[in-house]
């Protein structure tokens, strides 16, 4: 039966007659010729004979599961829906991450009505598959009409668990909503839940937002109050001191820079420093007398070496920040938008806003972000960072010790830069 397979393959029909020939006379009983046998069969149009010499192959090779598998797809000829889910389903008590099993399984509960169930197993056929780009067109087919049920089904059962809760939900509040809605967003497939990923300092216990609530942040109102003395100061810089604006991604050569390989040291994306790494820059901080007052009213990130930093972050034309993280979520990023044309966006998990000049929002950017600017026309954000509002006093005053103490340790060597 080997050297009936190659002949078969290669194309050799001859040589494969003769060899199946010689298994028969052998071993008429063998699984591998009854297999074989039916195969012949239903090709003739004969899906009983084709099952019953299958059956009798299954009794000799009851953990082959191909003969299972064989045996399905002739019960699906034969219309026997409920027998041919038998059959997957004693596969999948063997193989459980079978994927041709699953999408069979999927297939057959589709075609007695049972959409909903066939939408989740299509899905877990889909979540166990490989590369695909060598099954046949009939399987490619059956993927393609898998994820269009998948997709149809999650609509179906968010419309379903709409209804359900409807009425629950008209008095409760925006947080309260924000919550379920993303977690029925999460069960249906709609948008994935991102957790922080900070690249240095992880603060366990801290509630997960992507845009923080405004009502944690109530001195946005100030900061916002202030936003057209705060863009004035930067267009008269940007007019005057381009010289002061420098490469917001400027790693040393050397470095692996994935992601920020495009960008780094590229004036696309470049930042006017105010205050850097816990200092201000003089001449700078001295054309923007209101945009350093209206910061020092909101509760920035104080530690030697590290904080507060402050910056305009000029964007250009049809340039894209690729999907990052930031170090840690013991602080928050704010931006103020100053200049913003149409075609731009910013993603932080699974919420995308677009930027309105002079509203500002505080983010936590440890949760994978981007931003992009598909215009014309440089866009350009206020960008500075404040203390996560979830953390204590006395809580900050760890981070800070903790901070210096890091880089004094580190720095006894001459090491890295380590910081927030």
């Amino acid at each position: 039966m080997a050297a009936f397979e190659r002949a078969r393959t290669e194309r050799q029909s001859q040589a494969a007659e003769q060899a199946f020939a010689q298994a028969q006379s052998l071993n008429p009983e063998h699984p591998a010729v009854l297999e074989e046998k039916a195969r012949r069969a239903l090709s003739a149009g004969d899906p009983r004979m084709a099952r019953s010499l299958l059956e009798q192959a299954i009794q000799k090779a009851p953990t082959r599961l191909a003969l299972r598998l064989s045996l399905a797809r002739v019960l699906r000829v034969l219309s026997l829906n409920e027998e041919e889910l038998d059959v997957l389903n004693a596969v999948l008590k063997a193989e459980p991450l079978h994927s041709l099993a699953l999408l069979w399984k999927a297939d057959a509960l589709d075609r007695i009505g049972r959409r909903r169930a066939a939408a989740r197993v299509y899905g877990n056929a889909l979540d166990t598959l490989g590369n695909t780009a060598n099954w046949p067109n009939d399987l490619q087919d059956l993927v393609s009409r898998a994820r269009r049920r998948v997709a149809e089904g999650s609509e179906d059962l968010a419309r379903h668990l709409a209804a359900r809760t409807a009425a629950r939900l008209v008095d409760d509040p925006g947080s309260t909503r924000q919550r379920f809605d993303r977690a029925i967003d999460h069960l249906v497939g709609r948008r994935a839940v991102y957790t922080p990923r900070p690249t240095f300092l992880h603060f366990p216990f801290l509630v997960n937002h992507e845009f923080y609530p405004r009502a944690d942040c109530p001195w946005l109102l100030e900061l916002e109050a202030s936003a057209e003395a705060i863009r004035a100061e930067f267009a008269a810089v940007y007019a005057e001191d381009q010289s002061g604006l420098e490469p917001y991604i400027a790693y040393r050569e050397g470095l692996p820079l994935g992601v920020w390989k495009d960008l780094n040291q590229s004036a696309r994306w470049s930042a006017y420093f105010l205050m850097k790494e816990g200092k201000p820059i003089a001449e700078h901080a001295k054309r923007c007398p209101n945009t350093l007052a209206a910061l020092a009213k909101t509760p920035q990130v104080h530690i030697p070496g590290y904080g507060p930093t402050a910056f305009f972050s000029v964007l250009d034309a049809r340039t894209r920040i690729p999907a990052h993280h930031g170090v840690t979520n013991t602080r928050l990023t704010v931006h103020l938008p100053l200049v913003v044309p149409q075609g731009c966006g910013f993603r932080v998990g699974g919420e995308t806003r677009q930027w309105q000049e002079g509203t500002a929002f505080a983010f936590d950017d440890t949760i994978e972000h981007e931003a992009w600017n598909d215009s014309d026309r440089y866009r350009a954000v206020l960008i500075f960072d404040v203390w996560n509002p979830q953390l204590s006093v006395h809580e900050r005053e760890l981070v800070r010790e903790m901070s210096e103490a890091l880089a004094g340790y580190y720095d006894a060597e001459g090491g890295p830069d380590v910081g927030l």
